[in-house]
């Protein structure tokens, strides 16, 4: 008998590649419509619910908490295991420069918060639960992330934008390889602990490594420039998501990486997309818009 998974979000970037990640695996995969279906119906009999919902920032504080208690319920129910993209948010500004499974979550700002509270919830809850934490995503289509939005916009007037110093390490997850993560360690979900916190390692790169792979792939040299914050700042009082992705902006000063030693005892074959087979994938909507 298959196993079967219930994507939440599965029209999101998560949840979009972890729907082919967990077809090629030859799950039963079901999809979700908040808009026409009941979670309870549509939940009933799946082995697996990966939870790729995710609101935009300004509503993270008032939503977050009440998906997470509806997951939670249903889980609960169905004694199904949940699968949650975690982020590197969780730790705060003081973290150290390396993530792992057991790096305090000291974050202090709202966003952060919110992480810390969500995981929490599931930690107390008693269902089985894997948090599969990763660092920015790189996707195979523009998804709104910061690589596809800021970053290669204009490599056609050979600018790569960075929002950040260039020359720290920032941690990066190929969505396709974290998500075939999630679908090998779904199935693998008995022998794991009832509350798994797993870091991806995925890619780590400076902002210079990574506007050279950018521009390996597109075939030109890119001039890496540095991103403009004012118009964020000047339009603070008129976008609400500027508060929030001013409230982020120390990610991209502060030099992290995470680390895979968790991940390869777990998953010691797998086998990381090379960048230079990744980018240009990644940059392909950019120069073929159609």
């Amino acid at each position: 008998m298959s196993n079967t998974v219930l994507i939440l979000g599965g029209r999101g970037r998560f949840g979009r590649n972890a729907t082919k990640a967990f077809q090629a695996r030859g799950w039963e995969v079901r999809q979700f419509d908040r808009k026409s279906e009941n979670l309870w119906d549509v939940a009933w009999g799946a082995d697996v619910i990966v939870n790729g919902w995710n609101p935009l920032y300004p509503d993270w504080a008032t939503q977050v908490p009440k998906l997470t208690k509806q997951v939670i319920e249903v889980a609960k129910s169905t004694k199904a295991t949940v699968i949650i993209p975690g982020n590197v948010y969780n730790y705060g500004k003081d973290a150290p420069s390396v993530y792992k499974a057991g790096t305090l979550h000291g974050a202090k700002n709202p966003l952060g918060r919110v992480r810390i509270e969500m995981e929490a919830a599931y930690r107390a809850s008693g269902v089985r639960t894997i948090i599969l934490r990763a660092g920015d995503f790189i996707d195979t289509q523009a998804s709104g992330n910061w690589f596809d939005m800021m970053m290669i916009p204009k490599i056609g007037k050979g600018k790569f934008i960075y929002p950040g110093n260039p020359d720290i390490e920032h941690a990066w997850a190929w969505l396709p390889d974290l998500t075939r993560a999630a679908a090998e360690l779904a199935e693998m979900r008995d022998d794991l602990p009832s509350f798994a916190d797993i870091p991806f390692p995925g890619y780590t790169l400076t902002g210079r490594e990574l506007c050279a792979a950018v521009s390996k792939a597109y075939g030109k040299p890119l001039r890496l420039k540095k991103m403009n914050w004012l118009p964020i700042q000047i339009a603070r009082p008129f976008w609400p998501m500027a508060k929030y992705v001013l409230e982020m902006r120390y990610q991209w000063n502060k030099p992290h990486r995470i680390d895979g030693a968790t991940f390869d005892a777990l998953l010691p074959d797998f086998e990381t997309t090379p960048l230079e087979q990744a980018m240009p994938l990644a940059i392909n909507h950019q120069i073929n818009p159609d």
